[in-house]
């Protein structure tokens, strides 16, 4: 009874903690734990019902919408959701009795505190893979049965898929699991879920995507886009970061510090491939291991003929997840509560960083909304004009003034400067000075 107790308290005391650095992890920003695909997020979330683009599913845009009835603007809805994604982890897994202590160990790791305190679509999307892991469990220990096994298992896929594209490796994960255990009772019902989504895939880009942006496929689909000797090194550091507990971001001056980020995740992966191969993987085990590697193996290969961001922690994270929660599962039966240790740590690794590297996004943010309401432009439409996606310290700038208003698009075309709702980051930095980090 005490052991227990006293686990309990490790728990809660890591919820807390964690909760505290998702906070701290914004807030000690440059610019509030924002990217370019934030911009497109939040002025997709400010103007509908317009739809503006098609680059992303409207799960997540409509969730900053929601949070913006109640009187907060885009940027802080995003937090919000952030917050509540992690939270809801947390009380899922243990009214679920699924993966609890698990996911207390998973969650508070600082890649994925860094992923909850992001503007981004993969803070949704990680409760929503997490309530569809815990419903292809139920149907593999036939808890949910016949119809409604297939109508629950392809309603979450539907639902990821309305978060973010790459649920299609979900889709293909789903189908493939079902094949191998076609002799199973659930196999047919992973097989046609699978199916189901993929035919709900098509539908959507006939009905949804055609309608509103009849190039889409022509803009973004071209064969033989990245040589294999440029993906593979990439694949490589991807999973070496986000299999690192401790640090999922390589110095970008390339220095010897990079040996031990991607030696530790390195190290890692080997350690998970003998635990995996030397214990006994469950059935449900297995299929959340085989949900992990299909979405790698695919988030790898569409970088042939799709334009993607280079993989790293964040890309793989929806799929990463899965095996952690089995990584930490089998390190607990081990090493039993010393592996909390291993996010404490991480925890502890993430302060550091974030503190040594640290902005300040309320003065920031203060600074930029005084220069707008300056300009005139604390509303309506502004155009940022950069002279190509490269120019990451620019882009900076137009991330942190959609933080303030939402509603900037990117521009390239140099004739748009000449608009006085068009804004660069000389025109913005020679009348504020905006405090910076080394680091992201």
């Amino acid at each position: 009874m005490r052991r227990r107790l006293f686990e309990s308290r490790i728990q809660i005391i890591l919820v807390i903690t964690t909760l505290v650095m998702i906070i701290l992890r914004f807030l000690l920003n440059e610019k509030g734990r924002t990217s370019p695909d934030s911009i497109r997020y939040m002025r997709t979330s400010n103007v509908f019902p317009v739809i503006d683009n098609t680059t992303t599913p409207l799960g997540y845009p409509l969730s900053i919408k929601f949070f913006t009835l109640f009187s907060l603007d885009e940027f802080w809805a995003s937090k919000v959701v952030g917050i509540l994604a992690y939270l809801f982890l947390i009380y899922f897994a243990w009214k679920k009795k699924f993966y609890f202590k698990e996911m207390v160990m998973v969650g508070g790791l600082f890649s994925f505190v860094s992923i909850f305190s992001y503007t981004l679509s993969e803070a949704l999307i990680l409760p929503a893979v997490f309530a569809f892991l815990y419903v292809g469990r139920q149907v593999i220990i036939d808890e949910i049965k016949g119809f409604k096994a297939l109508l629950s298992l392809s309603l979450m896929l539907i639902f990821l898929y309305n978060i973010r594209y790459s649920a299609l490796f979900f889709m293909g994960g789903c189908f493939l699991f079902g094949f191998l255990h076609l002799k199973k009772h659930y196999g047919k019902t992973f097989m046609y879920s699978g199916i189901t989504g993929m035919i709900f895939v098509v539908l959507y880009k006939f009905l949804f995507i055609d309608y509103f942006n009849e190039n889409y496929l022509d803009v973004f689909l071209e064969i033989g886009l990245y040589p294999t000797s440029k993906l593979l090194p990439e694949m490589f550091l991807g999973l070496a970061t986000t299999f690192n507990p401790f640090i999922h971001i390589a110095d970008p001056g390339g220095r010897i510090i990079n040996y031990g980020i991607y030696g530790i995740g390195f190290l890692n992966i080997l350690l998970m491939c003998y635990l995996f191969i030397k214990n006994r993987l469950s059935e449900t085990e297995r299929f959340l291991v085989l949900i992990g590697v299909v979405g790698f193996a695919c988030s790898y290969f569409i970088q042939y003929f799709y334009s993607v961001d280079a993989i790293d922690y964040r890309i793989l994270a929806p799929f990463s997840v899965s095996i952690w929660l089995v990584y930490f599962r089998k390190l607990y039966l081990i090493f039993g509560k010393f592996t909390y240790g291993i996010t404490v740590l991480s925890l502890m690794t993430g302060f550091v960083f974030t503190w040594l590297s640290k902005g300040n996004y309320l003065e920031n943010r203060r600074e930029i909304a005084k220069f707008l309401i300056n300009e005139k432009l604390e509303t309506g439409p502004i155009k940022f004009y950069l002279e190509s996606d490269k120019e990451i310290n620019n882009t900076q700038v137009a991330e942190l003034i959609s933080t303030v208003n939402p509603n900037v698009s990117i521009t390239f075309k140099a004739r748009d400067t000449l608009r006085k709702n068009t804004l660069t980051a000389y025109k913005v930095l020679r009348k504020i000075k905006i405090d910076t980090n080394r680091f992201q």
